[in-house]
């Protein structure tokens, strides 16, 4: 993506549209964007259908920008150039300032959740179904998957491991150099597990090859196992699994069955995203959702009811403002909401004290020292410290 002036958000939303459409009270820009993943990415599709439902209901036209990985999709909400992105979880390394967003050149950034896509899949470790596994615990000693360059991959299935009470120590690494190729080692004989989406597409080659898949069960009332999870993985949820590929093929033999989830995309917003857009795209999309619903690939989880209106981001003022209208923002979302608010407060402060001098490297080991250390201080979580 090439890159040029340096825009204030006010300016790029100027550049967006300067006219706003209404419609029952939603106000929007004649233009607006908003970064996603690829264009043969699902969260792309479903960005289109929602940009269709804006353009027939508000006259808003929406545009996309691609972005190949984490860095490029944040990219232009830093520079200006665009206030929103439909991200993935590596979102959260944004905020926290992270893994690949953890390095001088990025550092914490205040994002702030507007609504979500929360479907029926599963978000797990998928297993060969020749493995010898019946159950989460009887993943100790097999081949592993470990993709380069991906910690939201790495990430997730830390506290896959967690949950069973294993460590990477327990297990056989295998380090493959991208998400297909994890897959493409489980096919080959030479990995066993691998972390993805109960409705990847892959998975379909994976289930036709002679050693099968198989997806063991997350017990939701497992509490204990849960606790460790969300201690490295805070953005996991319990989920009843119903959409996926040979999805029968799974410990209890049922269909749904207890796993987890987390949402995809993740809409969020760039400090300084105005009210009144927050708010009318929230609401445009919260009530249109029997328009939007067909419009692309698992777009079940845009529905009102399956927000969760207390997660690992806080909420803009806008997105608040259209739940609270709707009953469903209550004090104990505003407390929540406070703490989130403050963490990002604490995160930027710690940042701001890292001597500016130091090199790269020197810098980098620096803010992750200085980011745990704040943290402990104020009595949070830290997750993503090694």
């Amino acid at each position: 993506m090439k890159h040029t002036t340096t825009l204030g958000l006010a300016a790029a939303l100027a550049v967006a549209g300067s006219s706003w459409a209404s419609a029952a009270d939603v106000k929007l820009p004649g233009q607006i964007s908003w970064t996603a993943y690829g264009t043969t990415s699902s969260g792309y599709a479903q960005s289109v259908g929602i940009g269709q439902m804006l353009t027939k209901n508000y006259g808003t036209s929406l545009r996309i920008i691609p972005g190949k990985n984490d860095v490029s999709r944040m990219v232009p909400l830093r520079e200006g150039q665009s206030p929103l992105c439909a991200c993935g979880f590596a979102a959260y390394f944004a905020q926290e300032g992270a893994f690949m967003f953890g390095t001088k050149k990025w550092g914490p950034m205040k994002l702030y959740n507007m609504f979500n896509n929360i479907g029926e899949n599963g978000q797990q470790a998928v297993v060969a179904g020749d493995a010898g596994v019946k159950t989460i615990k009887d993943i100790k000693g097999k081949r592993v998957t470990w993709v380069k360059g991906a910690p939201a991959l790495n990430v997730n299935m830390s506290a896959f491991l967690a949950f069973a009470g294993y460590t990477w120590d327990d297990v056989e690494k295998v380090v493959v150099p991208g998400w297909k190729q994890s897959i493409e080692a489980i096919i080959n004989g030479q990995a066993d597990l691998a972390w993805g989406s109960t409705a990847s597409s892959a998975y379909n080659q994976l289930a036709a090859s002679p050693r099968g898949l198989y997806f063991v069960n997350m017990p939701h009332s497992d509490k204990e196992a849960w606790a460790r999870a969300n201690a490295i993985a805070p953005h996991w949820a319990p989920q009843m699994v119903s959409v996926g590929v040979d999805l029968k093929s799974n410990e209890s033999g049922k269909v749904p069955w207890e796993g987890n989830n987390f949402p995809y995309p993740i809409f969020v917003a760039i400090e300084g995203t105005p009210d009144d857009l927050a708010y009318g795209l929230t609401k445009a999309v919260m009530e249109n959702f029997d328009q939007i619903k067909d419009s692309g690939p698992s777009m079940g989880g845009y529905q009102i009811s399956k927000q969760n209106l207390k997660w690992i981001f806080p909420y803009h003022p806008g997105s608040i403002k259209y739940f609270k209208e709707k009953g469903l923002w209550t004090d104990e979302h505003d407390q929540h909401n406070a703490g989130l608010l403050k963490r990002q407060e604490i995160l930027a402060d710690a940042w701001s004290k890292v001597d500016q001098n130091l090199s790269v490297a020197e810098f980098d080991a620096a803010w992750k020292k200085a980011r745990a250390a704040a943290l402990d201080a104020a009595g949070m979580s830290g997750p993503f410290r090694d």
